[in-house]
């Protein structure tokens, strides 16, 4: 079987290789009724697509010179779930958004569209109403040494209760998954997009399906609009739409060599997310502006939210240098964007209707949760979305939070190097409070959900980076983004090193994961784009070109392309191999400084990977400063039992991540 699960099979049909040693005829059936239409392909197998599968079991069977080879499949339906579990419930679609019929709840369904454009000479795509045309301003292009026009077809449709997109170039004939339409490249790109929030909608984007540097090069390109963190901040059910959409995506094009995965911001934490957890559906990721998971942009701006309430209160007083000692980043602005934009993520309601890309009322006001008027209506915090894995507070109504500050000591680096005096440390964490489960600041420090911590290790929403992460390529793409102001500077550097920590400590190596920096400009941008894509299809190349024995992880390290390691663009036309580090050293430093955070501030690691730390007792002695009575009792009221023990596992780290983990069909 092609690219899928035999046990996460969807939508009623599967395609079936069949390997032989001879080309004998095969007889093939599937529950007992014969199936026809497998052809020989170049290697001598027999590809076909087997069609009406039923519900659950299935048992398709080829049989040769009395000889039988049996494949088990279990079909699920083409709404899903598979295996991301019970779903959110209401669910509002937004199916005429794509341009598809309207469609009803609960599972937005809606017929396929097939639609055409083509690429004009002028650079731009243009729809295309009759597929046989040929404008006089069509462009070509050239796919594997051959010159084609530049037509695109693209299909629209519902899977998982998402609305998914293709794009691939058309020959003018029906794309076929036995004959392979001769205008692709048999590869994949797989995009991913942005935000993080807590769903309750079908989602009005996708990740994005028509590039021209994809197209142009004869990919194809798949995405959905569940693959787009803005409409569901749950990675698990990112990973089940994107493994439908592919499964479908194969069923009707053919096997692909391999997929890349693309995406910026919440489409890197997507990309990350999926890979480790779900190994086999990503082949090499390009994460641009990278976290590697939800939990920790959300932590981010957690802190962030306390910090700048605190220099707008009882911090007045802190200079600019000092707020940057504290939150470690290079641009003060990056924490009142954290505050502005993704603090409403962590309260019950305050970010329905409201994302980062899209301000729509998909989501009826009155639906809507209010503590008083409707306290079981429709709850929008990102952890909604992980309902499943992190499971519900009886008590309160709301998802188990993982958010925690007890024993953070905000700007601990900071005193130790001078940067702030003892007062002003003692102010600041007796001052910086926490957040109620409503979200509300509060005075006291916020509490994690034990249950919650444990599900967020074990079952790898926070991304331990040891599961399939390790035996992938990875070029994370790192736009420098540090003082870009308002919004986009969220997106500091340092979590490319985080991920790279991440990988060590797991995997021994993060030989697998090349980083390359470059400048926010047209130019750069596209280099660096083009270059990533490029070294990415050779890197996978070669490793599918390698029969040696060896373990999946050396495979990688050992093909990666020459000339493809850390770097930077000193210009769109200039870029420098150099090995880079945190802290930044080298000949990219200059150009490219990175910054820290407020945990790693307050002595956390580098690896930002506690979400409740153990404690130890409160003892003056560590600290290189004097403190007065008065601020001492300050820090007694701020630490009560204990500051974080950062040379201890945190409280539920000691859980084994799992890898492909269900959570129920229904």
């Amino acid at each position: 079987m092609s690219n899928t699960h035999p046990e996460l099979v969807s939508g009623n049909d599967v395609l079936v290789r069949i390997t032989a040693p001879d080309a004998a005829p095969i007889r093939v059936t599937a529950n007992g009724r014969e199936i026809s239409g497998f052809t020989r392909q170049q290697d001598g197998s027999l590809l076909g697509l087997v069609t009406g599968l039923r519900s659950g079991d299935n048992h398709i069977t080829a049989t040769s010179h009395g000889r039988a080879a049996e494949l088990n499949v279990v079909n699920h339906p083409d709404s899903g779930p598979v295996f991301s579990g019970p779903r959110q419930s209401p669910y509002y679609c937004e199916t005429t958004a794509f341009g598809l019929a309207p469609a009803g709840r609960p599972l937005c369904s809606a017929p396929t569209v097939v639609s055409y454009r083509y690429r004009t000479t002028g650079g731009a795509f243009a729809p295309l109403a009759d597929p046989t045309a040929r404008p006089a301003d069509l462009a070509t292009t050239t796919v594997n040494g051959r010159t084609v026009p530049y037509l695109v077809r693209v299909e629209t449709g519902t899977i998982d209760r998402a609305v998914y997109q293709f794009a691939a170039l058309y020959d003018g004939s029906a794309p076929s998954p036995v004959h392979p339409d001769t205008s692709w490249n048999n590869r994949l790109v797989y995009t991913f997009g942005g935000g993080c929030d807590g769903g309750h909608q079908q989602g009005n984007t996708t990740g994005g399906v028509i590039n021209d540097l994809f197209l142009s090069r004869g990919y194809a390109v798949a995405s959905s609009s569940l693959n787009v963190l803005d409409n569901n901040c749950s990675t698990v059910l990112s990973a089940e739409a994107a493994m439908m959409v592919k499964e479908h995506f194969i069923e009707t094009y053919g096997p692909v060599a391999h997929t890349i995965g693309w995406g910026v911001s919440g489409g890197s934490i997507q990309q990350y997310s999926i890979a480790n957890a779900y190994p086999g559906i990503i082949d090499g990721i390009i994460p641009g502006l990278s976290f590697p998971d939800p939990l920790g942009i959300l932590e981010a701006g957690a802190d962030c939210g306390l910090l700048t309430r605190f220099f707008a209160g009882a911090g007045t007083s802190f200079t600019a240098a000092e707020r940057q000692a504290v939150t470690g980043h290079l641009n003060n602005d990056t924490c009142v964007s954290f505050d502005h934009y993704f603090v409403n993520r962590i309260t019950p309601a305050g970010s329905c209707n409201n994302h980062i890309a899209v301000v729509d009322n998909v989501i009826p006001p009155a639906d809507i949760w209010n503590p008083v008027t409707n306290p079981d209506g429709v709850k929008c915090s990102a952890l909604e979305s992980d309902a499943n894995q992190l499971g519900r507070d009886p008590a309160t109504g709301f998802v188990r939070s993982v958010l925690d500050n007890v024993g953070v000591q905000y700007g601990l680096t900071a005193l130790q190097h001078g940067q702030i005096t003892p007062a002003e440390f003692a102010t600041l964490n007796a001052s910086v409070g926490g957040y109620d489960t409503t979200g509300t600041p509060v005075a006291s420090r916020t509490q994690a959900d034990p249950r919650a911590l444990n599900a967020a290790y074990h079952d790898n929403i926070l991304n331990s980076a040891g599961q399939g992460l390790g035996t992938i390529p990875i070029i994370d793409a790192r736009m420098d983004m540090d003082n870009a102001g308002p919004l986009w500077d969220t997106h500091t550097t340092q979590w490319s090193y985080v991920t790279r920590d991440r990988l060590r400590a797991a995997n021994g190596t993060a030989a697998n994961q090349v980083i390359i920096e470059y400048q926010n400009t047209p130019d750069q941008s596209a280099a660096a784009n083009s270059y990533a894509l490029s070294a990415m299809d050779q890197w996978l190349t070669n490793i599918e070109a390698d029969h040696f024995t060896r373990s999946q992880q050396a495979k990688v390290i050992a093909n990666k392309p020459a000339g493809l390691g850390d770097g930077c663009y000193l210009s769109a036309g200039d870029r420098i191999q150099a090995p880079l580090t945190y802290p930044a050293t080298g000949r990219c430093a200059a150009t490219y400084p990175v910054g820290s955070a407020p945990r790693l501030q307050a002595g956390g690691p580098l690896s930002e990977n506690v979400l409740k730390c153990a404690l130890r007792p409160l003892n003056f002695a560590d600290y290189p400063v004097r403190f007065t009575p008065a601020e001492q009792e300050e820090l007694r009221r701020a630490f009560p039992n204990g500051v974080c023990d950062y040379t201890k596992p945190g409280i539920g780290q000691n859980q084994r991540p799992g890898a492909w983990l269900t959570y129920g069909d229904h």
